[in-house]
């Protein structure tokens, strides 16, 4: 067994901005390549890379190889977990504004 791979936590591969950004960006198209989305952050082509290595491992992106080039694909599959996480919480919030409704109404 491969030790140098790991598997990362959604909630971690999300924490970053770059990462969001890219997970948005990839969600806008079918597939992208590398040289396509380096153009929209202020850091270089092995930075942009190594932040799709940290989604790839969390199965948010997959990717292929076409001759040289590798197209990197959105697998929204693993959001469903963060979904259902803030789920709990859009509740709570809808419960508390609702009493605040209430309390302001009386």
């Amino acid at each position: 067994m491969n030790n140098t791979y790991q598997k990362h936590d959604v909630f971690v591969a999300i924490a970053d901005p770059t990462r969001r950004k890219l997970i948005r960006l990839l969600a806008g198209a079918e597939e992208l390549p590398l040289h396509e989305l380096t153009p929209h952050f202020q850091m270089g082509r092995t930075a942009v890379s190594k932040h799709l290595t940290i989604l790839k491992e969390a199965d948010l992106v997959t990717n292929r190889k076409i001759g040289r080039e590798t197209k990197y694909r959105l697998n929204p599959a693993p959001l469903q977990e963060v979904k259902d996480w803030l789920s709990f919480y859009e509740k709570f919030w809808n419960e508390r504004a609702l009493l605040l409704k209430n309390l302001l109404e009386e």
